[in-house]
């Protein structure tokens, strides 16, 4: 089996029935989560228990982001089930930033930390880690397997390293923060994701990071208007066969 979960898709904070930003990636059997934001863990938890993880990669340290690494750091801990540290790759700063929220838990003692930007091998994966811009640290993620590629920008902005990140991927999974003109070096546009779609010819585009009741079908329409491949807005709870 080959699909991505969508877990969460908002930006900054989660509207009411929705999540942050998260994504379960599950490939021949290896689960690999992409990011961790607000209310994210117990829609990972339906679809998959802890001690059946391989990895997690959290991209930045805004709590939007990686917020219910906490979480899943006591469900680790106090859940059973586990023999072994969970790998997880995150550029510095994450793990302190988790780590202040807990007082009395050690976050080393449930993860296995691996730094981004970087290379890793990873299950049937090579996991690569590219700095992108953002307001902290931040690593875009590639993931490559035999026949297929997964990219996701994250929360950063415009790069031409995005062109790199998402070159020929199948599905290329973008930030959609900002709409109509609006530029910002930090944080992406649905024009902008369009036109890295269509510079960097993926297959597919999945739009995501939406600002909290953005009329999401907007996004799309303004991503079409730079990339005529397949297009979808991400909603939590959606599976997408790879």
């Amino acid at each position: 089996m080959r699909e991505l979960t969508v877990l969460g898709t908002c930006g900054a904070w989660p509207e009411a029935g929705r999540a942050a930003s998260g994504f379960l990636l599950e490939v021949d059997g290896f689960r690999v989560v992409l990011d961790l934001g607000y209310a994210t863990l117990p829609r990972l938890l339906e679809a998959c228990p802890v001690e059946e993880l391989d990895a997690v990669a959290i991209t930045h340290e805004h709590p939007d982001h990686c917020a219910d690494l906490s979480a899943l750091c006591r469900a680790l801990l106090f859940g059973g089930g586990r023999d072994s540290r969970l790998p997880l790759y995150c550029p510095p700063g994450v793990l302190e930033r988790v780590q202040a929220m807990e007082p009395t838990e050690e976050l080393r003692d449930a993860f296995e930390p691996h730094p981004l930007p970087g290379s890793h091998e990873i299950g049937p994966f090579r996991l690569e880690g590219s700095p992108l811009p953002h307001h902290v640290p931040h690593a875009g993620v590639r993931l490559t397997a035999p026949g297929l590629t997964v990219a996701y920008s994250g929360d950063a902005g415009s790069d031409h390293t995005l062109g790199e990140l998402a070159a020929g991927a199948d599905l290329f999974v973008a930030g959609a923060t900002l709409m109509g003109a609006a530029t910002d070096p930090h944080l992406l546009s649905a024009v902008e994701a369009g036109r890295w779609a269509s510079r960097a010819e993926v297959r597919r585009l999945l739009l995501t990071h939406f600002w909290p009741d953005a009329d999401r079908g907007r996004s799309v329409r303004e991503a079409a208007a730079a990339y005529d491949g397949h297009i979808l807005a991400a909603a939590e709870g959606m599976t997408l066969t790879l």
